[in-house]
């Protein structure tokens, strides 16, 4: 589970409710058929513009961005290196066997195709076309949230015009003006938290979490193909390596800059 986004949110909303329980009362602050408008009219938006199929799956996309089971690029390098050294001691066939306990199935792939012989370039066309599918639905599901980001301040507008209208139609009773105009700004203030605390939050960390495992997938097949061309562990490793910070690659590439 990602507690920063949880507490993120959970954190925001917070210093929202307090600023409005500092300023005024809560229920001031309700108004349920501004929150029809801006919530209701959001959805149906970002539900006419987007494909039904892709809709459905729009809580297993959110489900992403606070369930998120972190993988080091550390971690990964090591496995990569250990096959890599399981080939060339023993032979390239040999990783079928150790491929039954490897838990990612884009290594298992790629491991597989390389014991069966296929040609170097097929692999690697076949994992980065997979690699690029990855990336569609990533983007996708992040546009779903994208979408409704902007959706949700213009109803929100819509909803203030709504109400100054119904307002300026009914001139007759001057006491009510202020009350007609706080219930029709509030659309406006719903629009505007929805989308800027919840919506395009969510959207900036399903992009951070799609570059977190493009990174690790780039990782894989450029260690797949250094495994199918018999590269020297070593080689292996520094290859590998240069996908990570300088801070991160360890004490003997700090050595070797230092040197």
């Amino acid at each position: 589970m990602d507690l920063g986004t949880i507490a993120g949110l959970v954190i925001a909303f917070a210093l929202i409710f307090w600023a409005i329980l500092a300023g005024g009362s809560l229920g001031s602050f309700i108004d349920v058929g501004s929150v029809a408008i801006v919530v209701g009219g959001g959805i149906a938006a970002t539900m006419a513009s987007t494909p039904m199929q892709k809709v459905k799956r729009v809580m297993s996309v959110f489900m992403k961005a606070i369930m998120h089971k972190a993988v080091s690029p550390q971690k990964l390098i090591e496995d990569l290196v250990s096959y890599a050294e399981i080939a060339r001691r023993d032979g390239i066939l040999s990783l079928e066997s150790a491929a039954k306990e490897i838990e990612d199935p884009f290594i298992v792939r790629g491991i597989q195709m390389a014991v069966d012989g296929t040609d170097p370039e097929l692999i690697e066309q076949i994992m980065e076309t997979e690699l690029e599918n990855l990336v569609e639905r990533h983007e996708e599901g992040k546009g779903m949230f994208e979408t409704l980001g902007r959706y949700l301040p213009a109803f929100g507008m819509i909803g203030t015009l709504i109400g100054l209208v119904a307002m300026l139609a009914n001139m007759d009773d001057p006491s009510s003006i202020g009350a007609g105009m706080a219930v029709a700004l509030l659309t406006t203030l719903y629009g505007a938290v929805l989308a800027n605390v919840f919506a395009l939050p969510v959207a900036d960390k399903l992009g951070k979490r799609s570059a977190e495992e493009i990174l690790l997938k780039t990782i894989i097949i450029k260690g797949v193909m250094s495994i199918q061309s018999g590269d020297n562990p070593r080689v292996v490793e520094q290859k590998l390596k240069t996908f990570l910070p300088p801070s991160e690659r360890g004490a003997d590439e700090e050595e070797a800059q230092a040197a």
